[in-house]
């Protein structure tokens, strides 16, 4: 009796053993139970905030300071010049690589396709001299500015953007957390959702379109300044490959260097923060 109990008991720990040991081997076997060794790609559209900035130019016969100048951004909304390599820059728009060196750690680079404007319809309070030739189309501007009102919507005195554009090319580390199990999912292979926060850094290499007291523009691409920048967002991924990919990041952006006519000796420069809101969608693979 006493064997044959034993032989029961051995045979009932070999069931559920096996039933567990096959269990565990399923979830090993999902796609998304592991991302060390993964590669993906996202492309996406952004919406941007800046907070006000002082903008100080300087050139021969200038030195002035517009202070807490107003920005925003220029959307383009649903519009098939996402998809358009033609006219792909048009939008405001983010692309992103990136691998995961571990399951829940991985290191990207993209670039954050934002577009600034000043406020054109704006009075803002100048500081400093203004002393060009006479002759000269901006000379109707000259003068000593001592937080001086200046009304600047007729566009003789200032026209300022970033809007080919505000480029941030950065590089992001990034964590990843499944809460699929919490959600209540099971079958992550399906369907899986991800929490993401993540910290970068990077260069700005703006096209600044720039019309400054008459002058003409510089109108071309150049490293102006850096920017860091903190991120947290959710990643849905379905069927193991495919993504959608929503972020919130706010960022610090300082540009000592920027272009603005096809005067070397013309620069401006300005540092200001910046609240993103980006809506991408990816894929993520093995090699």
């Amino acid at each position: 009796m006493k064997r044959s109990l034993f032989y029961v008991l051995a045979g009932l720990l070999l069931v559920i053993s096996g039933a567990y040991a096959q269990e565990t081997v399923k979830l090993q076997d999902k796609y998304t139970a592991h991302n060390k060794g993964k590669y993906f790609v996202s492309w996406g559209g952004n919406r941007e905030t800046f907070t006000n900035s002082d903008i100080h130019f300087t050139g021969e016969n200038y030195d002035f300071t517009v202070h807490a100048a107003a920005a925003h951004d220029k959307p383009k909304g649903w519009h098939i010049d996402y998809l358009n390599p033609s006219r792909i820059t048009i939008p405001q728009t983010n692309f992103k690589m990136g691998y995961f060196f571990s399951d829940h750690y991985c290191v990207t680079i993209g670039v954050d396709h934002m577009k600034y404007v000043m406020t054109q319809e704006q009075t803002a309070l100048v500081s400093g001299t203004i002393n060009l030739p006479a002759g000269e189309q901006g000379a109707i501007h000259n003068g000593l500015y001592d937080n001086t009102p200046v009304d600047f919507s007729d566009g003789t005195f200032l026209k300022f953007e970033h809007t080919d554009g505000l480029n941030y090319l950065n590089t992001e580390v990034s964590r990843f957390a499944d809460l699929s199990d919490w959600l209540g999912i099971t079958n992550t292979d399906k369907i899986q959702v991800n929490f993401t926060e993540g910290l970068g850094a990077g260069i700005l290499y703006p096209k600044t379109n720039t019309t400054l007291l008459g002058k003409a523009r510089h109108d071309d691409f150049h490293v102006s300044g850096y920017g860091i920048s903190a991120k947290a967002g959710l990643n849905v991924t379905f069927f193991k490959h495919f993504y959608v990919q929503g972020e919130f990041k706010y960022g610090y952006i300082n540009m000592n260097d920027i272009r603005t006519t096809q005067s070397a000796a013309d620069k401006a420069s300005q540092h200001f923060n910046f609240f993103e809101r980006i809506v991408a969608v990816g894929g993520i693979f093995k090699i």
